[in-house]
Formats: C-alpha cells, structure tokens, sequence
C-alpha cells in the first residue's frame, strides 16, 4: 500500500516519503470535536444541554455526546475511571468563539453566574476578551469574543503582545 493509501501495481514503486519536515503532509482539518472524562456522563450532560444550550445526539451505557446544532457531535462525555481525579493535569481550556457583539458575550456572563456557573476570571487577550468557567468536573470553558477578525493581524498583535491574557473587569448584563 502506497502512503496516499492507493493499492499499488506489483512493480509499482510507493511515493517517496519526504526526507525533509517542512515537506511533510500537514492535517488540514475541516471539524472537530472533544472528548472529557466525566463522573456522570448523564448528570454532565444535562449541565452541557442548559449552561451551553447544546443538544443530546447519542447515547449509551457508558457516554453521551452532545452537539451545538450543526454537527453530529461537538463534545463527548465519556465515563470516568471511579477513582479518576478531577480538573488537574490534562485539557486546560477548551475555547468555544460565541457569535453577536460584547453586550451578547456579557449576556452569557450574567447566565452563567445566574446558574451558578463558577467563573474563573475574565480576562484580555488583545485581539477579543475571554469568559473562563468550569463544568461540574472542573473542565474549563472560554466563552470567546473577538475583536480582531483579521487572522493575520491577530497572529501580529499576539507575537507583539506576547498572547496576553490580562485580568479585565467587565460587567455582566442580566436578561
């Protein structure tokens, strides 16, 4: 079998695997999705369907996952180990860019502190404004608005600020 996964001829020669990095085939990924280690993949996501209006798509004994709308799955919950510890080393955040302007991303603010939702700081990265918040399981969240659209002026504002994630006090809006 040739590295592109075409069945060769028998006298065929399979491609040459480049020798050097920078020509080595990169992923071009078009979807994703994550998977946490829950408690309770059941509890988790009821939380996951009312904290970030998600929508349960599949199920079995031992998972769930869970979709934004769009996609078959976003996020699957599968079933912790039972001495498994929570929120230490592994995912730090999982960033989630919300649509609508800073007075929608306060709105969400204002939700999650009305649910109960811990959150962990809010903060500045230059190039849009961060809302950090943890799920029953300690896995962190970022509710993500940007203010730089443009990729290639963000990546220049991030190099020239080193990728901030200042402390900012903003004000969450209710309703």
């Amino acid at each position: 079998m040739d590295p592109d996964e075409r069945i060769l001829d028998p006298n065929e020669e399979p491609t040459p695997i480049p020798a050097d990095p920078q020509d080595a085939p990169k992923p071009r990924v078009r979807r994703t999705h994550l998977s946490l280690f829950v408690r309770d993949p059941e509890a988790s996501a009821k939380w996951y369907e009312d904290v970030l209006g998600m929508e349960v798509t599949a199920r079995g004994p031992q998972w769930v996952f869970l979709s934004f709308g769009k996609k078959h799955h976003d996020i699957a919950l599968i079933r912790a180990e039972e001495e498994a510890a929570g929120g230490g080393i592994g995912l730090q955040h999982y960033g989630l860019e919300v649509e609508g302007d800073l007075d929608e991303w306060r709105r969400l603010y204002g939700m999650l502190l009305a649910k109960g939702v811990p959150v962990v700081k809010t903060t500045d990265h230059k190039i849009g404004f961060g809302l950090y918040f943890t799920d029953p399981d300690g896995n962190r969240f970022e509710f993500f608005h940007e203010t730089v659209t443009d990729d290639e002026e963000g990546k220049r504002v991030l190099a020239l600020y080193g990728a901030p994630s200042d402390p900012v006090e903003i004000e969450p809006l209710r309703g």
